[in-house]
């Protein structure tokens, strides 16, 4: 009787047991443990219930958790007090050491979602459900390669003259002036700005060939390869080479002049590898989840992937569906989400599934289906949108893709390991979305104080088709011109600025008097320190029409007299802007010329 006894409360202490760990198993991990076997790894995350105790330290001195870098770009979006929150303290290490003691080998930590991933037996996942600390276990998200960039080696430069220069700008493109000039970068060059003093996150597959004469001159401030964990990007003896990293480097912050010339060729560079090569390794989502976390920690400003996450690789099963493309689902889309909250410009290629997925509700890839991700789409030399151009609309009818740029036949840097020179001709959303990273830094260096979804309404606002949106274009082609002469207070101007809350301490913009004139004006700005000072007038196409001021001065008050009818090019009646900025910052008022 004792021994039937026994066994019926062995019975249901070993039910109740199973049904508490199973309780902790996601949706998805319990639709899909049928395809595994028991013998195999499994690639899960395991999250925490909490993060310890004695937290208030890190809130006391939050540079303790994020580098100060990463501080300052956050105070553009959040309270001074509140810089940091629960998401980004540091996981529990006696919670990660508790798993590893019994076998478990931790890939990626994650702040963020509170957790870590790993390979774990499938037999182990009860034992692991059962700690107190865990609070859910899921599976990674793997995914099948996305539709590779297609390219031409053996194109003859010769018939595509037209990409010849036809326009005196202060730098020579070569054969990549019509993928600059279809966006007016040339003419934000021309006013000095490169991407200086904005770091930008390249998250790709690894760069190749970094000894290519287009990366001579660029700033590189880390490298990570988060597939196989150490600091080469490069190719070497361990899983994937990274020629498409190469290709979208090149096009976002390359620099030889006659030959290639990025939009951002000033700014300084974190590369991060995320993408394992290999032809039958699928694409596994913590490996970007870690990446953006480090390039949040080191104060990135902006990031550009050329990648993108939709239907499920493993067993045949699909994970992400056109259904799920609704910028709350995808935790990759997620994680893109809490990047943007903490003041970084996210940037993604919309995907190249429009004929792969042709017939389903949408062709987007994670996270470019994120409502605050800058998600970029390809088109010709023409305009014309790319047949291979992923499209919208999002699962809950949210217009996608954001804005477009030339992702057909860009010219880009041989990707051969030791090549020092070639280039050779590939198309892609791949390669749209650098030349739109690289334009809001531009944006970013003329309006450091911009928050990213200024930058965003910036490269919306100022687009081709900022009347009249839709799934297949989004807002249209960019002009970086008229993108950093966009006023986020005004809907009727193209005027740069600071928000009302972020008027720079250093200087003041006077209106100018008369106001409307004719011929002259006068305008009035105060300089409170001394520095390098330019006025520039610009008329409503974000065209510069006039240099009024162009030195260095000392602090002091100036009036500068305008007289729109003097010179060689006077201008006609209209709608004008007058631009002061001194060292980052920058203000600009509206001023109307009268017959």
């Amino acid at each position: 009787m004792k021994i039937i006894r026994l066994l019926f409360i062995l019975l249901i202490s070993t039910t109740l047991f199973a049904q508490n760990y199973y309780q902790k198993y996601s949706a998805n991990l319990k639709d899909h443990l049928s395809e595994y076997s028991d013998q195999g790894n499994i690639l899960v995350w395991v999250f925490f219930k909490d993060k310890g105790s004695s937290l208030n330290k890190y809130f006391e001195k939050p540079s303790s958790v994020v580098s100060e870098a990463s501080l300052k770009r956050r105070a553009k979006v959040l309270k001074p007090d509140k810089l940091i929150n629960f998401a980004d303290l540091p996981v529990n290490k006696k919670y990660i050491n508790e798993l590893e003691n019994t076998g478990v080998n931790v890939k990626h930590v994650s702040r963020w979602f509170n957790g870590i991933s790993s390979y774990i037996k499938l037999e182990d996942l009860p034992k692991i459900a059962s700690y107190n600390f865990v609070k859910n276990i899921d599976l990674v998200g793997l995914f099948k390669k996305p539709t590779p960039p297609e390219l031409d080696k053996n194109i003859n430069p010769n018939e595509f003259a037209f990409r010849k220069q036809k326009i005196v700008h202060n730098l020579d493109y070569g054969p990549s002036f019509e993928q600059l000039e279809q966006i007016k970068v040339p003419e934000v060059h021309d006013l000095g700005y490169d991407g200086s003093g904005v770091i930008i996150c390249v998250m790709d597959a690894g760069v190749s060939n970094l000894s290519h004469e287009v990366f001579d001159y660029i700033n590189i401030l880390d490298t990570y390869d988060f597939v196989n964990k150490d600091s080469n990007i490069s190719n070497q003896a361990d899983s994937g080479e990274g020629s498409h990293g190469t290709y979208t480097l090149g096009l976002i912050g390359g620099y030889k002049p006659g030959s290639l010339v990025g939009p951002a060729y000033g700014a300084t560079y974190l590369l991060a590898k995320t993408e394992n090569t290999d032809s039958e390794s699928p694409i596994e989502e913590d490996n970007w989840i870690a990446a953006m976390e480090w390039a949040d920690n080191l104060g990135a400003q902006v990031t550009s992937t050329s990648l993108g996450y939709r239907d499920g690789f493993q067993f045949g099963f699909r994970d992400y569906t056109a259904a799920d493309m609704d910028g709350e689902t995808a935790r990759i889309t997620i994680g893109a989400e809490m990047a943007v909250r903490r003041g970084i410009v996210v940037v993604n290629s919309v995907g190249n599934e429009a004929q792969t997925l042709a017939g389903e509700q949408n062709t987007l890839v994670a996270p470019a289906d994120g409502d605050s991700v800058i998600a970029v789409g390809a088109v010709d030399v023409k305009g014309n949108r790319a047949y291979f151009s992923s499209n919208g609309p999002t699962a809950d009818d949210r217009i996608k893709p954001d804005v477009m740029a030339l992702g057909f036949n860009d010219y880009i840097p041989n990707s051969v390991q030791g090549a020092t020179t070639g280039y050779l001709y590939g198309n892609g959303t791949s390669f749209a979305c650098p030349l739109v990273a690289g334009v809001a830094a531009l944006i970013l260096q003329a309006n450091p104080d911009w928050t990213p979804m200024q930058v965003r309404d910036a490269l919306r606002k100022t687009a081709s088709k900022s009347n009249n949106p839709d799934s297949f274009y989004g807002w249209g082609l960019i002009n970086a011109q008229a993108a950093i002469n966009y006023n986020p207070n005004s809907s009727d101007s193209l005027s740069s600025g600071n928000t009302k809350n972020s008027i720079p301490k250093n200087f003041e913009l006077e209106q100018n008097y008369p106001n409307p004139f004719n011929p002259s004006t006068n305008i009035t700005y105060k300089v409170k320190e001394d520095g390098y000072v330019t006025l520039k007038i610009y008329n409503l196409l974000g065209n510069l029409v006039a240099t009024l001021v162009d030195e260095y001065e000392p602090a002091s008050v100036y009036t500068i007299n305008f007289d729109a009818k003097s010179g060689d090019n006077p201008l006609p009646s209209g709608v004008y802007f007058y631009r002061l900025q001194v060292g980052g910052f920058v203000a600009t008022k509206k001023m109307v010329i009268m017959k």
